[in-house]
C-alpha cells in the first residue's frame, strides 16, 4: 500500500510583537538615560586596583588639578541651594531666586565668590571653557574653600539629618603638595576620612 506523504509547510513566525517591545524598551531607556555632564576641569586620576564605589548621596568632591586649581561640588541640588545661601550670608552677597536655582543645577564649580554671580548667569557651555574658571582660593590668606566645606557640612546636616562624605579627586601629576593642602583643610574641620577618586588598573602585564 503507497504511504501518503504530508505536504510541508514552511513555519512562518510573527515578529511584530517583538518589534514593538523592542521599540518600547528603546524609547523607554532613551527618555530615561541622564547624559553625562561635561566636567569643567577634566582630571587623569591615577590609578589602582581597589574598586569602592563612592556613595550616591551625601556627598562632596573636590577636584584638584591643571596646577592646582580646586573645584567643589555637591552631589544634592537641595544641599547645593543651602550651601550657596550660607555663603551668601558669610560674604554679604545677595542672589536672586533665579539664580540659586541655576547654581543648584551646577554639579562643580570654581571661581572665587565674587566671580560666582557672573558664572551663575552663563550657559553650561559657556561655564565649560577651558581656562574660565580659575579655581576656588585656598590659601591661608584666602581660604574660600574652607567657607564652602564648611557650609556644605552644615546644610547637609539640616536637609538630610547626615553627616556629608567628601571624596578628593587628584590629577594624577599633580604635586602632592597641592593634595595635601586639601587634606589639611578637611582635618582641620575634623573630616578625616575622606575617599580618594581613583581609576581602575588592570593586574595583568
Amino acid at each position: 500500500m503507497a504511504k501518503v506523504k504530508m505536504s510541508k509547510k514552511a513555519t512562518a513566525i510573527d515578529m511584530t510583537a517583538m518589534c514593538d517591545v523592542a521599540f518600547l524598551l528603546l524609547t523607554f531607556f532613551i527618555l530615561t538615560a541622564t547624559a553625562k555632564q561635561p566636567e569643567p576641569l577634566p582630571v587623569e586620576t591615577p590609578s589602582s586596583t581597589v574598586q569602592v564605589k563612592l556613595p550616591d548621596t551625601d556627598l562632596a568632591i573636590i577636584t584638584i588639578g591643571d596646577s592646582g586649581k580646586v573645584f567643589f561640588g555637591v552631589k544634592a541640588p537641595e544641599v547645593r541651594l543651602r550651601t550657596l545661601e550660607a555663603i551668601a550670608d558669610e560674604y554679604k552677597i545677595s542672589f536672586t531666586e533665579e539664580e540659586k536655582k541655576r547654581f543648584s543645577l551646577m554639579e562643580e564649580f570654581g571661581v572665587p565668590v565674587n566671580q560666582l554671580r557672573t558664572l551663575i548667569n552663563l550657559s553650561a557651555a559657556e561655564r565649560n571653557q577651558k581656562g574660565l574658571q580659575v579655581g576656588i582660593p585656598h590659601d591661608s590668606l584666602n581660604n574660600q574653600l574652607e567657607k564652602w566645606v564648611k557650609a556644605a557640612r552644615n546644610a547637609n546636616a539640616e536637609v538630610n539629618e547626615k553627616q556629608l562624605n567628601f571624596a578628593i579627586k587628584g590629577d594624577a601629576k599633580e604635586q602632592y603638595p597641592e593634595i595635601k593642602k586639601i587634606m589639611d583643610i578637611l582635618q582641620e574641620q575634623k573630616v578625616n576620612k575622606f575617599n580618594l577618586v581613583t581609576g581602575l588598573r588592570s593586574d595583568n602585564f
